[in-house]
């Protein structure tokens, strides 16, 4: 049977197997007992509150009733917010006041998984360390049953979608972008992005092509937004002659992008543009983990910007963002940050600084990408337990150790005409390999490099 994973990125399982409403009950008693430790300074009488939301997924009702009820058990009181994206659940916590947040998702896995994501309060990943506490509490069933007075008490909120539009709205020049009337395709997968993306589109005056853009949670392919799975929409954007193809996530909080030629330019050109927006009208600090593209180095460089570098996970970045007060960041995956709308990967705002970008300089996709600095990556994985990963983490360190190093998360090996990166996935049980260099062929040379030191 398969085992919960469990990250800085929270908690992952199969349904009916390693993640059951019980699970999720505890789960939530867990939680709770966490945040009164912390939140609460302990006591069982403190009016602690948690915004809950979650992706379409089938599992969905079931798993957040089981943790709304486990939350309730310890006496936190629960906000729910229904079928939400995960940037939303984000504010509305902030906007709510509440203590923390939970996301019922799996993001990109497929939808035999559910999984649940913690927030702050502030709307940022809890630390692995207390990812871990959570679970030490889970395991070892340390939970506190509140009294008839002191139960948490339950309440809904429809409000998110049309605040987190009206948000994002405040940092664009919907006015400039609404005079192009641009034609746009987006495949929401059939996730939580459905509600929103319609909301904020029409907003900006976009004459809109939804694909699966009802929140059945049934997705209409392999949900993860990378090139193999998005035939469909790269043929729908040429064939409507529009300007870009929006591919979302389950959670809304990754977008990748098709050009205005039906060609599926990658996720990791949507932090790219982002960053170019960003530093068009606020130059600063720019903030990424070691696994994307040297792309947001070069584009910050150009306009004096810095670039800082950390593990992977939305977590991480977030954190550094707010401690050395970057102006964008955001993951290669996908997940662009912009601490204005809030600390956490945001698929609209992502959207909406696209077509400002767009707006702004009167170009197209194809045109900004082909000025943006061109190189190659190549993204492998294996299924590896945490020992295999780390096994070979510890032989590409000890192979490489003349080299230039980051030993944060893994290992990356940064050469003149490339970078190699090697680490244990946070949400699978397999092992990530990538590279990126100038060519596909320096790229795979490295790649090989690195590769043939896996173990046996």
């Amino acid at each position: 049977m398969a085992e919960l994973i469990v990250s800085v990125s929270g908690v992952r399982g199969i349904i009916g197997e390693s993640l059951t409403a019980p699970v999720a009950l505890d789960f939530g008693r867990a939680f709770g007992e966490f945040l009164l430790r912390h939140g609460g300074n302990g006591s069982t009488s403190a009016p602690l509150r948690v915004a809950l939301g979650r992706d379409s997924r089938i599992s969905g009702p079931m798993i957040a009733q089981a943790l709304t009820a486990g939350l309730l058990a310890a006496g936190v009181s629960v906000i729910d917010l229904g079928v939400t994206a995960t940037p939303t659940v984000a504010l509305m916590g902030r906007f709510l006041k509440t203590n923390a947040s939970v996301v019922v998702t799996a993001s990109h896995n497929p939808p035999q998984y559910n999984g649940l994501k913690f927030l702050r309060h502030d709307g940022i990943g809890f630390p692995g360390g207390s990812v871990q506490e959570i679970h030490q509490i889970y395991q070892g069933r340390h939970f506190r049953n509140a009294g008839i007075d002191s139960i948490g008490q339950f309440s809904t909120d429809s409000r998110g979608h049309a605040l987190h539009v009206q948000t994002v709205l405040q940092f664009v020049d919907a006015r400039a972008i609404a005079q192009h009337r641009y034609r746009v395709v987006a495949d929401s997968i059939n996730g939580a992005g459905c509600i929103a993306t319609p909301m904020l589109l029409g907003k900006l005056g976009v004459e809109l092509i939804h694909q699966n853009g009802a929140a059945t949670g049934l997705f209409a392919h392999t949900p993860e937004p990378v090139r193999e799975n998005l035939g469909s929409l790269c043929d729908e954007v040429l064939r409507q002659k529009a300007v870009v193809g929006f591919a979302q996530d389950p959670d809304a909080d990754r977008l990748a992008l098709v050009d205005e030629m039906g060609t599926y330019i990658g996720e990791e050109y949507t932090l790219a543009l982002a960053v170019y927006a960003r530093m068009l009208t606020k130059p600063g600090i720019v903030v990424t983990n070691l696994s994307t593209s040297r792309m947001v180095d070069d584009i910050a460089a150009r306009f004096a910007g810095q670039v800082i570098r950390t593990p992977v996970g939305e977590a991480n970045v977030a954190a550094k963002m707010l401690e050395v007060g970057a102006v964008i960041g955001g993951e290669g995956n996908g997940g662009v940050i912009d601490p204005r709308v809030g600390p956490v990967r945001d698929s609209f705002i992502a959207m909406a600084t696209v077509l400002d970008l767009l707006a702004r300089t009167g170009r197209t996709i194809n045109e900004l990408v082909r000025d943006l600095p061109r190189y190659m990556m190549i993204k492998t994985k294996f299924p590896a337990t945490a020992a295999q990963a780390q096994t070979l983490v510890d032989r590409v360190r000890a192979a490489f150790k003349s080299e230039q190093l980051d030993t944060q998360d893994g290992v990356r090996i940064d050469w003149p005409q490339g970078w190699v990166h090697v680490r244990p996935s946070n949400t699978e049980p397999i092992a990530r390999v990538i590279a990126e260099a100038k060519t596909e062929t320096i790229a795979r040379e490295l790649l090989n490099r690195v590769e043939k030191l896996r173990p046996t």
